[in-house]
């Protein structure tokens, strides 16, 4: 019985992967195929990425929603439209420009193709000006 959100199988190809190992070089290593070290690994990130869009929400909880970023927006337009929101607030957002934009595409990377926004994002922050994305 596995207490995590990820298997003993996936931490270990997770592992050899972190090493640098390919994904056959895994399967010879598990007496697997690589196919199956594909399919295992896909389910570990999908997982890790469940859990931190999980994560992402409960940080949420003891925030304030700040604004909405509208699909079509240009992604190098969002953090003047945050250090707005934030000021009209006279909260002092925690990110320089380009930590704001990295931390948007790594909270919300299917959200953003090349430099647009490509579906809302609803923005919240806290009192010391972290931010999470919705």
């Amino acid at each position: 019985m596995k207490d995590g959100l990820l298997t003993e199988r996936q931490m270990e190809v997770l592992r050899y992967r972190k090493q640098g190992l390919t994904q056959q070089q895994i399967a010879d290593i598990i007496s697997t195929s690589k196919a199956n070290v594909c399919t295992i690994e896909k389910s570990a990130m999908e997982n890790i990425r469940r859990a931190k869009e999980t994560l992402e929400f409960l940080y949420t909880l003891d925030a304030t929603h700040l604004c909405t970023i509208p699909s079509g927006t240009d992604l190098f337009n969002v953090p003047s439209i945050i250090f707005g929101e934030a000021e009209k607030i006279n909260i002092k957002v925690k990110y320089d420009t380009i930590s704001l934009i990295n931390r948007l595409r790594e909270s919300r990377a299917q959200a953003c193709k090349a430099r647009v926004v490509c579906e809302d994002i609803i923005v919240y922050i806290t009192d010391q000006g972290e931010l999470y994305f919705g």
